[in-house]
């Protein structure tokens, strides 16, 4: 029989023991001190792949995606549509990113940014890699089956433009281009989405303001990598603009400001949205300070910088509407 205790200093050291008994089992136990280790690595592993341990990518894609949902709402946009676009957008950044890394396995261990990543390191296999993405894209395939068909079809061929970019830079010099239509693919899928028919002429041209944006911001970020990209054959428009670089990543962001503004006169946009766009071409100004002397840290941090531009043009969208 076990013996009750005679008071409540005695229970209170029974409890004690007790408790000290069972974290030394739990703490040495072969469970704990073996498997959960490789199952915390592994699951670090996968979050490294999927970059959600860095969500500057995912504010990169969300930002243009917020401002058509705006747009095309009226700045009223449904709940379920936010959802799904919001969760679709993680969903499918995730997922590109898994598949990128699957097809640069090769270039990514010669490339010191990109040395450390699990797939190009041996942490994790192809066929991990190659299900993490599967399981992502059918996920967000999930999430589209609620939208309208036309919808649903632009969703397909998003994925599609998603899954052909790591392979479309072995070839073309600016895949920036082609990363702005993937990146972007969200804005014509919210007109859609919101008015079940084919998007409107402003659609296309916010679409194109945000192609213009993603090479001014990728191709600082592919100045980080230029010499070893340079010496494996990657192929960017950080190398094919060369010397002209910084002229080049200006003239394209005064071209994405007169994108927007255009994009806001068809829109009958007020001051707040031009306020968001003088927010934008502020931080615009100091990215092309941050790239002057062309280094690693400057480019990597106007790349960064980017994420107060997105949300600096979504900010002049939501007050104009909300205080129209």
């Amino acid at each position: 029989m076990v013996r009750l205790p005679n008071s409540g200093l005695e229970l209170a050291e029974q409890i004690a023991a007790r408790w000290r008994w069972f974290t030394f089992r739990v703490r040495f136990h072969p469970f704990t001190t073996n498997e959960l280790p490789r199952i915390v690595a592994t699951v670090n592993d996968y979050v490294s792949l999927t970059r959600l341990d860095r969500p500057v990518g995912i504010w990169l894609l969300l930002w243009p995606t917020l401002w058509a949902i705006w747009f095309a709402s009226r700045g009223k946009p449904h709940s379920q549509l936010f959802i799904i676009f919001v969760a679709g957008t993680v969903l499918m950044r995730s997922a590109g990113c898994a598949v990128n890394d699957y097809a640069d396995r090769s270039f990514d261990p010669h490339v010191k940014r990109t040395a450390g990543r699990p797939l190009a390191a041996g942490r994790i296999s192809t066929v991990e890699a190659l299900v993490l993405f599967a399981g992502l894209a059918l996920t967000a395939l999930g999430l589209a089956l609620q939208l309208n068909k036309t919808t649903l079809l632009f969703a397909v061929f998003g994925a599609l433009l998603a899954v052909t970019y790591p392979f479309v830079k072995r070839f073309l010099s600016v895949p920036q281009l082609y990363l702005g239509v993937t990146f972007g693919w969200g804005i014509p899928m919210a007109f859609t989405a919101q008015f079940d028919e084919l998007p409107p002429r402003v659609a296309w041209l916010l679409l194109l303001a945000n192609v213009l944006w993603v090479t001014v911001y990728d191709t600082m970020y592919a100045m980080v990598d230029r010499d070893d990209d340079v010496q494996i054959g990657v192929r960017s428009t950080a190398i094919l603009f060369g010397d002209s670089d910084r002229h080049v990543i200006a003239s394209l962001q005064a071209l994405t400001l007169l994108a927007l503004y255009l994009v806001g006169r068809i829109m009958r946009m007020g001051s707040w949205y031009h306020a968001g766009l003088i927010g934008a071409a502020i931080f615009f100004l100091n990215q092309l300070w941050l790239i002057r002397r062309r280094d690693r840290a400057g480019c990597l941090q106007a790349f960064l910088n980017n994420n107060y531009v997105g949300m600096a043009v979504f900010l002049g969208i939501a007050l104009n509407y909300l205080f129209a």
